[in-house]
Protein backbone atom coordinates (compact mmCIF):
# COMPACT_ATOMS: atom_id res chain seq x y z
CA UNK A 1 0.00 0.00 0.00
CA UNK A 2 1.34 3.44 -0.91
CA UNK A 3 1.82 6.19 1.62
CA UNK A 4 -1.25 7.99 0.25
CA UNK A 5 -3.24 4.75 0.42
CA UNK A 6 -2.20 4.23 4.03
CA UNK A 7 -3.19 7.80 4.88
CA UNK A 8 -6.61 7.36 3.25
CA UNK A 9 -7.10 4.09 5.13
CA UNK A 10 -6.33 5.88 8.42
CA UNK A 11 -8.79 8.64 7.55
CA UNK A 12 -11.47 6.05 6.76
CA UNK A 13 -10.87 4.25 10.08
CA UNK A 14 -10.97 7.52 12.01
CA UNK A 15 -14.21 8.48 10.32
CA UNK A 16 -15.81 5.20 11.38
CA UNK A 17 -14.66 5.65 14.96
CA UNK A 18 -15.79 9.29 14.98
CA UNK A 19 -19.24 8.32 13.69
CA UNK A 20 -19.57 5.68 16.41
CA UNK A 21 -18.35 8.12 19.06
CA UNK A 22 -20.67 10.93 18.00
CA UNK A 23 -23.60 8.51 17.85
CA UNK A 24 -22.78 7.29 21.38
CA UNK A 25 -22.62 10.87 22.64
CA UNK A 26 -25.98 11.71 21.06
CA UNK A 27 -27.49 8.64 22.72
CA UNK A 28 -26.18 9.88 26.07
CA UNK A 29 -27.72 13.35 25.61
CA UNK A 30 -31.39 13.15 26.62
CA UNK A 31 -32.51 15.89 24.22
CA UNK A 32 -30.92 14.16 21.22
CA UNK A 33 -32.06 10.56 21.52
CA UNK A 34 -31.97 7.59 19.19
CA UNK A 35 -33.26 9.43 16.08
CA UNK A 36 -30.29 11.77 16.24
CA UNK A 37 -27.90 8.83 16.73
CA UNK A 38 -29.47 7.10 13.74
CA UNK A 39 -29.13 10.39 11.86
CA UNK A 40 -25.41 10.41 12.64
CA UNK A 41 -25.03 6.98 11.05
CA UNK A 42 -27.22 8.09 8.13
CA UNK A 43 -25.09 11.19 7.56
CA UNK A 44 -21.94 9.09 7.78
CA UNK A 45 -23.46 6.76 5.18
CA UNK A 46 -24.13 9.71 2.87
CA UNK A 47 -20.55 10.92 3.36
CA UNK A 48 -19.22 7.42 2.72
CA UNK A 49 -21.22 7.08 -0.51
CA UNK A 50 -19.96 10.48 -1.64
CA UNK A 51 -16.38 9.55 -0.72
CA UNK A 52 -16.68 6.24 -2.56
CA UNK A 53 -18.14 7.94 -5.63
CA UNK A 54 -15.41 10.57 -5.73
CA UNK A 55 -12.74 7.90 -5.34
CA UNK A 56 -14.27 5.84 -8.13
CA UNK A 57 -14.52 8.95 -10.31
CA UNK A 58 -10.87 9.83 -9.86
CA UNK A 59 -9.76 6.27 -10.55
CA UNK A 60 -12.05 6.02 -13.58
CA UNK A 61 -10.92 9.34 -15.00
CA UNK A 62 -7.24 8.53 -14.56
CA UNK A 63 -7.77 5.12 -16.16
CA UNK A 64 -9.59 6.70 -19.11
CA UNK A 65 -6.85 9.28 -19.54
CA UNK A 66 -4.11 6.64 -19.49
CA UNK A 67 -6.14 4.38 -21.77
CA UNK A 68 -6.34 7.04 -24.46
CA UNK A 69 -10.09 7.65 -24.53
CA UNK A 70 -11.16 10.66 -26.56
CA UNK A 71 -11.75 13.94 -24.77
CA UNK A 72 -15.39 14.11 -25.86
CA UNK A 73 -16.11 10.58 -24.63
CA UNK A 74 -14.40 11.26 -21.30
CA UNK A 75 -16.27 14.54 -20.80
CA UNK A 76 -19.71 13.15 -21.59
CA UNK A 77 -19.21 10.03 -19.47
CA UNK A 78 -17.85 12.09 -16.56
CA UNK A 79 -20.84 14.44 -16.74
CA UNK A 80 -23.33 11.57 -16.70
CA UNK A 81 -21.57 9.95 -13.75
CA UNK A 82 -21.40 13.26 -11.88
CA UNK A 83 -25.12 13.95 -12.31
CA UNK A 84 -25.99 10.38 -11.36
CA UNK A 85 -23.79 10.53 -8.27
CA UNK A 86 -25.46 13.65 -6.91
CA UNK A 87 -28.92 12.38 -7.82
CA UNK A 88 -28.19 9.26 -5.78
CA UNK A 89 -26.98 11.34 -2.82
CA UNK A 90 -30.10 13.52 -3.02
CA UNK A 91 -32.32 10.44 -3.08
CA UNK A 92 -30.55 8.94 -0.06
CA UNK A 93 -30.88 12.22 1.87
CA UNK A 94 -34.57 12.50 0.94
CA UNK A 95 -35.30 8.98 2.13
CA UNK A 96 -33.47 9.58 5.39
CA UNK A 97 -35.15 12.89 6.19
CA UNK A 98 -38.66 12.48 4.74
CA UNK A 99 -39.29 8.75 5.01
CA UNK A 100 -37.16 7.57 7.90
CA UNK A 101 -37.59 10.87 9.76
CA UNK A 102 -33.99 10.98 10.92
CA UNK A 103 -32.71 14.10 12.61
CA UNK A 104 -31.24 16.66 10.19
CA UNK A 105 -28.79 17.67 12.93
CA UNK A 106 -27.68 14.05 13.23
CA UNK A 107 -27.30 13.83 9.46
CA UNK A 108 -25.14 16.95 9.49
CA UNK A 109 -23.01 15.58 12.32
CA UNK A 110 -22.59 12.28 10.50
CA UNK A 111 -21.74 13.95 7.21
CA UNK A 112 -19.00 15.88 9.02
CA UNK A 113 -17.04 12.83 10.18
CA UNK A 114 -14.87 12.51 7.07
CA UNK A 115 -13.70 16.17 7.14
CA UNK A 116 -13.14 15.82 10.89
CA UNK A 117 -11.14 12.63 10.37
CA UNK A 118 -9.05 14.31 7.66
CA UNK A 119 -8.40 17.25 9.98
CA UNK A 120 -7.29 14.91 12.77
CA UNK A 121 -5.02 13.07 10.33
CA UNK A 122 -3.43 16.35 9.24
CA UNK A 123 -2.87 17.39 12.86
CA UNK A 124 -1.34 13.98 13.67
CA UNK A 125 0.95 14.22 10.63
CA UNK A 126 2.09 17.71 11.64
CA UNK A 127 2.83 16.52 15.16
CA UNK A 128 4.70 13.43 14.02
CA UNK A 129 6.71 14.63 11.06
CA UNK A 130 6.28 18.36 10.88
CA UNK A 131 4.75 17.90 7.44
CA UNK A 132 1.44 16.73 6.04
Amino acid sequence: MTTDGAMLARIERRAIWLAAGVAAITLAVPAAGPRTAAGVFGGALIAAVSYWAITRGVVGLSTAMLGGATVKARASRSLIILVGRYALLALIAYVMIARLRLSPVGLLLGASVIPAAATLEAIAALRNNGKV
